[in-house]
């Protein structure tokens, strides 16, 4: 496929790990920012705020393993194993220290990162995502909410149904709380990335190996002991259909500084939604 223009937005390719990795990159100068995405996406999801945050940032979008126009190889998708690529990358940047955007699968990876090695990063705004300290009495209720998950990791059914393309639209629309922001053109150039055969992989393995063999250590304190120092905010809109603002809670004793600012009548996809919110709070947060 070829890459969507983005105005000011150029490209680049990391060669880290023994895989080549897409950076869509904007602005210039000393106070970098990366972007992480999630699924079902790419760089693009951040056409909106690279060009808002470009005035005072250099800003890169990563796309991460498997998705968007990074190599796609069969294993690795462990998301320890994701944030391992992403300061893989980092240092190949030669950036020793960045403030964070994450979002759905890419916020879940900066939380992580954060953990691991707070010195490289200044500040984290998180999208929609919950934290590393999910309980377990307030997971149960909402289980029924992640059927897509089943879907998306079950032999032949998921693979074919990124294939299909009609599976990751419906999931765009379904996943805000107002379908009409998205655009034919927006769909395609996320589903048809998805629709190529290593990418339909790649997605499968996302969420085959969290919940095989990710979720219960976790669910069970695997990041109990660990502290968030990094200054944090989260963005959530509380129409996400996935995600119920229950499984937000009791990150708050393992945190030193970090806030959480609901938004009403928005779904998952808040970078898409309610792109001038973030790029606002995106400004705000990292100028402070």
């Amino acid at each position: 496929m070829d890459l969507p223009a983005v105005e000011g937005v150029t490209h680049r390719w990391v060669q880290a790990r023994g895989l080549r990795f897409h950076v869509a990159e904007a602005g210039s100068g000393d106070d970098p920012v990366l972007l992480l995405h999630g699924w079902p996406q790419h760089w693009y999801e951040w056409r909106n705020l690279m060009p808002a945050l470009a005035d005072r940032h250099r800003v890169l979008a990563m796309d991460l393993r498997g998705f968007g126009w990074s190599d796609a190889p069969r294993r690795g998708y462990e998301k320890e194993n994701l944030a391992t690529d992403v300061l893989a990358v980092l240092d190949e940047l030669g950036l020793e220290r960045v403030k964070l955007v994450g979002h759905d699968w890419g916020g879940w990876i900066g939380f992580l990162l954060c953990l691991r090695a707070p010195e490289r990063f200044g500040r984290y705004l998180a999208l929609n995502i919950p934290t590393p300290w999910i309980q377990m009495r307030k997971t149960l209720p909402h289980s029924w909410r992640l059927i897509y998950q089943q879907v998306i990791l079950a032999p032949w059914i998921g693979y074919f149904a990124h294939r299909s393309k009609r599976f990751v639209r419906m999931a765009l629309r379904t996943g805000g709380a107002d379908p009409r922001f998205w655009d034919e053109r927006t769909l395609s150039i996320f589903a048809d990335n998805l629709a190529e055969p290593s990418r339909a992989k790649a997605a499968v393995q996302m969420y085959r190996v969290f919940n095989l063999r990710e979720i219960v250590p976790i669910l069970r304190g695997r990041y109990a002991s660990k502290r968030l120092t990094t200054p944090t905010r989260m963005l959530f809109g509380t129409e996400d259909a996935a995600i119920h603002t229950d499984l937000l809670a009791g990150y708050e004793a393992h945190v030193d500084d970090m806030e959480i600012e609901f938004v009403p009548g928005c779904g998952h996809f808040i970078a898409d939604e309610r792109p001038k919110l973030v790029a606002e709070r995106a400004r705000a947060f990292f100028s402070g």
